[in-house]
């Protein structure tokens, strides 16, 4: 009786340091790693994977970044399995596809492995989303921005990746919200155009748009090319700083845009504070200090967020001009 005793303390002893909080707290003795999986490999997530570096060597966490060749949802996957297999403390991932990471991050919770996304607001079996922008403060300060540059009237467009893109169209919203409420003088000239992630799309619908309306003042464009087609657009008119073009191009990408005016100026939000704040977060909950992010946490450099449920949102938008564009390497 007393060896079945001993038996079965161990197997429960087994199946507790299996849990979730018991291998969060005895990870706290030895150095963490994690891993940080964006969407893709490219400039913008450049800079992400220079927040992971930087918040390694701040808090002494071995942190490192695996990205898909390109967007793709079941690739992205298959790393955060790897990872998992691994036996990684934290996955620090932006989401291709929050759905399809469902499963996984259940996965990864089962292992007791920390789950902390970006740009996916209550994403579905993550321990907290991380975001660098308010979404409805973003949209208004874009609209602030270009009412700045046209002096508060005329015609404007405002384009958009696709009519289902979540974000976009919340900006897209508030932007409008913020030109009525403010700036009576401004006119949307039609509804938002689905062109922005094309910047051929973009340039050929800034081109009819010059010609409709004659008196069109400027373009705000969510998404990643339709700044830069606007530009060219602008470019083959002959109206290089006739116009205002906003965009949420990356500053490498809208640089020589910038340059030469044709490309006004850029509204976007840093991924390496990002990936910086991610880390942080996981960190603390690996420790067990889950319970100490509340309203009022301030994550060093970067500041305090509003932590709303999971979510955990700052209000820090990025503003390239062709003054400091330079100072961005993504």
């Amino acid at each position: 009786m007393k060896n079945f005793n001993a038996v079965a303390l161990c197997l429960w002893l087994g199946a507790a340091i299996n849990t979730y909080p018991i291998i969060a707290n005895a990870a706290a003795d030895q150095q963490l790693t994690m891993v940080g999986i964006p969407k893709l490999r490219s400039a913008w997530f450049n800079d992400y994977e220079k927040g992971l570096k930087k918040a390694g060597k701040d808090f002494g966490v071995n942190v490192y970044q695996q990205a898909p060749a390109s967007p793709d949802e079941a690739q992205q996957v298959r790393i955060i399995e790897d990872s998992i297999s691994q036996g990684v403390n934290a996955v620090l991932v932006v989401p291709n596809n929050a759905s399809s990471c469902e499963p996984v991050f259940a996965r990864a919770h089962d292992k007791g492995i920390v789950v902390i996304t970006h740009e996916s607001v209550n994403q579905a079996n993550a321990d907290f989303d991380v975001e660098m922008i308010e979404n409805e403060k973003f949209g208004k300060y874009m609209m602030d921005q270009f009412a700045q540059h046209v002096n508060g009237s005329g015609e404007y467009a405002i384009y958009v990746g696709s009519l289902t893109v979540p974000a976009h169209n919340t900006w897209a919203d508030a932007a409008i919200k913020e030109a009525k409420a403010k700036y009576p003088n401004l006119k949307l000239v039609a509804d938002r155009f689905p062109v922005s992630e094309d910047r051929n799309a973009s340039r050929q619908k800034t081109l009819e748009l010059l010609s409709t309306y004659p008196d069109l003042k400027g373009v705000i464009s969510f998404g990643s090319q339709g700044g830069p087609g606007a530009a060219q657009a602008l470019r083959e008119k002959g109206l290089v700083g006739k116009l205002t073009v906003m965009g949420t191009t990356s500053p490498k990408e809208g640089a020589s845009f910038l340059k030469d005016g044709s490309l006004t100026e850029l509204i976007l939000w840093s991924p390496g504070d990002a990936a910086y704040s991610m880390t942080y977060i996981a960190k603390m909950i690996v420790e067990g200090k889950r319970d100490q992010i509340k309203n009022g946490l301030e994550i060093p450099g970067i500041g305090k967020p509003d932590i709303n449920g999971k979510n955990i949102i700052f209000d820090k938008p990025l503003t390239v001009t062709k003054d400091n564009y330079s100072k961005y390497d993504f």
